[in-house]
């Protein structure tokens, strides 16, 4: 099997062709040939909702694929909107709902909601991507992770932003060398940490901070998680020998100390 580390460059340094492979297949063909077609006439909630394949192709797009079934909290995000401050969607600490709740903003703009470029060919990128993220991470949920990342890093303004995105703060775990138990302490000790050891404007802004990044986190996800670290040349850096690296504590706390963009 492929390293993750080798498998996330492949696919971030041909994204553009990597996106033409997802989008050519005749699955995904049908399913954006449909929403394009239909998405235009879809004039209210109750319609948007009600349409099945639009629906799902939606929430698909916007990576909310494992909320398909909360159709009753999917309509209370979208009849609230994010006008207001105290509204359902910007109470949630997961932003998703409030970018979902803007692209679809029926709640501002009514019947023209769907007139507009992001719900109709921004929603079929976004498609396109998350399927991509998908179908890698079939294979290697570390791949996906780290696209995840990617996508979302221009977003990270603090370590709140992180923790809030389950997916988001298992990829800093992991890059961080910290044990599952991290997890479960208190979540302003784990933001102080954070504060300590990532640079977020670097990670937002600069490309190549955010390749060593991701390259830190595939090399470690591969010692944490097994088989695909096999033939990983990366694991050098970490631990000589054939098959899985084991953390050790010599390890651990190196990683620790680590400040990712300085010391």
């Amino acid at each position: 099997m492929i390293n993750t580390i080798t498998q996330v460059q492949l696919v971030r340094n041909n994204m553009d062709r990597s996106i033409q492979t997802v989008a050519s297949d005749p699955m995904v063909e049908r399913q954006t040939e449909y929403y394009r077609e239909n998405i235009s006439d879809i004039k209210s909630i109750d319609e948007f909702l009600s349409n099945d394949r639009i629906y799902r192709y939606a929430m698909t797009a916007m990576g909310l694929e494992d909320m398909i079934y909360a159709k009753a909290f999917m309509r209370k995000v979208l009849e609230e909107g994010i006008s207001k401050s105290d509204s359902f969607a910007n109470q949630l600490t997961d932003q998703r709902y409030q970018k979902f709740a803007e692209t679809f903003n029926f709640a501002s703009h009514g019947e023209a909601t769907t007139a507009f470029r992001r719900t109709q060919e921004g929603i079929v990128d976004k498609f396109h991507r998350q399927t991509l993220e998908i179908q890698q991470g079939e294979q290697n949920n570390g791949v996906r992770l780290a696209l995840y990342f990617e996508r979302q890093a221009s977003t990270i303004q603090n370590a709140y932003n992180i923790l809030a995105d389950r997916a988001l703060a298992e990829t800093v775990y992991t890059a961080l060398g910290l044990p599952d138990s991290f997890a479960m302490t208190d979540i302003d000790r784990q933001a102080a940490y954070f504060d300590k050891h990532l640079d977020y404007e670097k990670l937002s802004s600069d490309p190549e901070h955010l390749a060593e990044f991701l390259d830190r986190f595939s090399a470690l996800y591969d010692v944490k998680n097994g088989p695909q670290a096999v033939s990983s040349p990366t694991l050098a850096v970490f631990g000589a020998g054939p098959g899985v690296v084991p953390f050790g504590e010599g390890l651990l706390s190196s990683i620790q100390n680590f400040k990712l963009g300085g010391s």
